[in-house]
């Protein structure tokens, strides 16, 4: 292996990372063994007793390296010096993924929901979970202008953080233009279809935009046709998170079409 597939390797790894923050979420994944774990991150300052002590405990017994950071070096881990409370820790997430891993579904057909732009971990949370309940093969994740995987993120998904695949990309529009087979709804209570009389395609894509300003314009360029599910007593729209849950659960007139799902908490 030359020097640049060694780099390209080590990138890869240390972009599957999630880092999360806070000594009751630190503490739930440690006892998770089904969760891997490649390091903890401690402050030098906190105190080695209490839930510390039991940190330290666990993740010795797992044979977790633990690294010990002043509280400027912790913080710059954790990315909330607020609420980290002087421990992080970096969870290999196998089903967090690049996106340009999605280019096997060139050949597969699938349906998934690509998120622009949503800035609520609580709604990040809530989305994930429907999504791993429902009839949906994955999530695509702009990072820019997103919420990150964080404890929040991982609390209001309860528990099924791990069970489906999140696609993380720099670029949203980039990666549905390359998408280009699929095609791509875009939801808007604007559009003049309704999702349900609609003969969804067997490779779909759903976009769902910002919580306030919905989905960007260069993202919706790249979308093929806009959606909408119809509102009763002039109700305006819903959450996010609850029109994602509509649509993991729509069912398809042929549901045979959607992958084989792998269960990321085997």
């Amino acid at each position: 292996m030359n020097d640049s597939q060694q780099y390209k390797k080590k990138k890869a790894f240390f972009d599957s990372l999630i880092t999360l923050y806070g000594r009751n979420s630190v503490m739930e994944v440690l006892k998770d063994k089904s969760i891997d774990i490649y390091r903890v991150h401690l402050s030098e300052s906190n105190r080695q007793e209490g839930v510390i002590s039991k940190i330290i405990e666990i993740a010795k017994s797992r044979d977790i390296e633990i690294l010990y950071h002043d509280k400027a070096g912790l913080s710059r881990i954790s990315k909330n010096a607020k609420q980290d409370q002087g421990v992080a820790v970096d969870i290999v997430a196998k089903n967090y993924l690049d996106a340009d891993e999605l280019m096997v579904y060139k050949e597969q057909k699938g349906r998934f929901i690509a998120l622009d732009g949503i800035q609520n971990p609580q709604n990040l949370g809530m989305i994930i979970r429907s999504c791993a309940a429902g009839n949906i093969d994955g999530i695509i994740l702009s990072k820019k202008n997103s919420a990150k995987l964080s404890a929040l993120v991982m609390k209001a998904s309860a528990g099924t953080l791990f069970k489906i695949p999140i696609y993380y990309c720099s670029s949203l529009e980039n990666i549905l233009d390359r998408l280009s087979d699929f095609t791509i709804y875009q939801l808007s209570s604007h559009a003049k279809k309704d999702i349900y009389s609609q003969h969804l395609s067997e490779k779909s894509i759903f976009v769902l935009g910002n919580e306030s300003e919905g989905i960007s314009s260069t993202v919706a360029k790249c979308c093929d046709d806009s959606v909408a599910i119809r509102m009763n007593r002039d109700v305006e729209s819903l959450n996010v998170a609850v029109t994602a849950a509509i649509i993991a659960f729509i069912r398809s007139q042929n549901d045979s079409f959607l992958a084989d799902r792998q269960s990321f908490s085997d």
